[in-house]
């Protein structure tokens, strides 16, 4: 199916606008991690091991859209901070898990009902309706492009 220069203008349109949005809200959301003395990398790592606990350290990249190379780094720095500690796995040496700290948890359970807050106020612009649509629409569209 051939696209007419119409359709090329509209998609090129709307990747623009999606980049704009999606660094708007990123720029804000960043704001409010580094005013914690994180970095948006090292609130990703220990938000995902608050939410669904201890991750392989060779996992943790997929999980929150990383290149593995960092992982290292970022572990190092929230381990000098005592957020989160590594754990050999008992029963394969290859294994290092990342577990979060109970100062971790504390951290990130004092931050994280603000963080969600804010998140919910920058979208807030948007009807319940509008939000479900964006969601189902851009899941669709992030789909559609594992195909490619």
């Amino acid at each position: 199916m051939m696209s007419n220069e119409n359709d090329v203008q509209k998609s090129l349109k709307l990747f623009i606008v999606l980049s704009r949005a999606y660094k708007a809200l990123n720029e804000q959301v960043d704001h409010f991690i580094y005013k914690n003395g994180l970095n948006p990398t090292e609130f990703a790592v220990l938000e995902l091991l608050y939410h669904k606990g201890d991750q392989p350290l060779q996992q943790i990249g997929g999980k929150i859209l990383l290149a593995s190379g960092s992982i290292t780094y970022v572990v190092d720095k929230l381990e000098k901070k005592e957020l989160i500690r590594r754990v050999a796995c008992p029963n394969d040496r290859r294994v290092t898990y990342a577990q979060i700290t109970d100062q971790g948890k504390e951290f990130i359970h004092s931050i994280f009902p603000e963080h969600e807050k804010r998140i919910d106020e920058l979208v807030s612009v948007l009807s319940d309706e509008e939000k479900n649509q964006s969601i189902e629409l851009l899941k669709k569209l992030g789909l559609s492009i594992k195909d490619f």
